[in-house]
């Protein structure tokens, strides 16, 4: 563990490989250039000092491929030619969830403020790249997933026709507007979607997982919305495990104070803090355990974490990490005891032997996974300065 570690400016090379190497996967952000490559790149405009940016187009579809690595932005291509990335990614079963960005209105492929339609085939453009890429790499298809907000995500899978998973993230927030105008005009949609009805809409348009805000399981939040609410302990637990019936949720942000109470409810987590000081949870969950899937503790090495106390927890995680396999060097028996333990902690309604079988290159889709949002966090603008 370093004392001296520096968070990485998100989206970058170096904050995607620490992400990925330290937890169970990455989030990353992606936007088509001006030449139809793929870049990772979270806001609509390049995210630079304003005066690098002189007087052209401030929009990242306006811009070549060469020209915003040139600033320091990495591509989709750079990431997959990465060897540490690529290991984790394709040989030890890590997930990266591709977020795709719809372009802003005004930019040269956003279509205007009714460009609905643009955006459909925009998204089902960058699905087509994105999926050649990871098939000429040999990604595993358990160990990605591409989702956007645009309800029309459907369409654009569709005629990408593409094979992998894929979600929805709603409710769909507008593509213009500062963040928090963003999440103000979202909470209308938030407040008439309970997650039963939101789960719902994920399965009929058949998506694979369920990403949602931290709202839905926040006190306060919760109990604004219309209809049953699901929380992290007692009836609302027990209602979310009904409505969610082995589905993967994927919850943002995992901060400190929810972090332990999601992954132990069945949630994936989706966290800002990859800091490797960061490992006891100060709301009094105890030690820190990054890779629930990847290096799945058994029953006996998770009574360890949770019995540990301040002062010993690290020689605890130090002697786990040397101890504990890495899911895909498990062996049929082990995998079939851990996936038993999540079946009866989780109400998972699987077949475990089939589930055996079939999670030979990664964990089970229903796993539950800590993820770095935007590979170690977010991090403040421009992003690159």
């Amino acid at each position: 563990m370093s004392d001296n570690w520096v968070q990485p400016p998100e989206n970058t090379l170096a904050s995607l490989r620490h992400g990925i190497s330290t937890s169970d996967g990455i989030e990353l952000d992606l936007r088509i250039t001006a030449d139809g490559e793929l870049i990772i790149h979270h806001d609509s405009k390049v995210s630079v000092e304003k005066s690098l940016l002189g007087n052209a187009n401030p929009y990242v579809e306006s811009w070549e491929l060469a020209e915003l690595q040139e600033f320091g932005f990495c591509s989709l291509d750079e990431l997959l030619q990465d060897t540490e990335v690529i290991s984790q990614w394709r040989d030890q079963g890590k997930m990266v969830c591709l977020e795709l960005k719809r372009p802003h209105p005004k930019s040269p492929e956003g279509g205007g403020y009714l460009g609905g339609s643009k955006v459909t085939t925009i998204l089902s453009k960058m699905i087509s790249k994105a999926e050649q890429m990871l098939d000429e790499y040999s990604i595993p298809n358990g160990n990605t997933v591409f989702y956007a907000f645009h309800n029309k995500m459907h369409k654009s899978i569709k005629i990408a026709d593409s094979k992998r998973h894929w979600a929805e993230l709603l409710p769909v927030v507008p593509r213009f507007g500062h963040s928090k105008i963003k999440r103000l005009m979202a909470y209308p949609q938030y407040f008439i979607t309970p997650f039963s009805r939101l789960i719902n809409k994920h399965r009929s348009r058949g998506a694979s997982m369920v990403p949602c805000a931290i709202e839905y399981f926040q006190p306060f939040y919760n109990r604004a919305l219309l209809g049953r609410s699901v929380g992290l302990s007692g009836r609302k637990l027990n209602h979310f495990r009904k409505c969610q019936s082995g589905i993967p949720v994927y919850v943002w942000p995992a901060n400190e104070n929810y972090e332990y109470s999601l992954l132990n409810s069945g949630i994936t987590g989706l966290t800002d803090n990859l800091d490797p000081n960061y490992t006891w949870y100060n709301n009094g969950n105890g030690a820190r355990w990054q890779k629930p899937a990847t290096k799945p503790l058994d029953a006996q090495q998770m009574q360890l974490i949770e019995n540990a106390d301040y002062a010993t927890h690290r020689d605890v995680i130090k002697q786990l990490e040397h101890e504990v396999s890495p899911w895909i060097e498990c062996n049929n028996s082990r995998k079939r005891e851990l996936i038993k333990m999540w079946q009866d902690k989780w109400n998972w309604n699987i077949d475990v032997d089939k589930l055996v079988e079939t999670s030979s290159d990664s964990p089970p889709w229903e796993c539950v996974r800590l993820i770095g949002h935007r590979g170690s966090g977010k991090t403040a603008r421009p992003v690159l300065q």
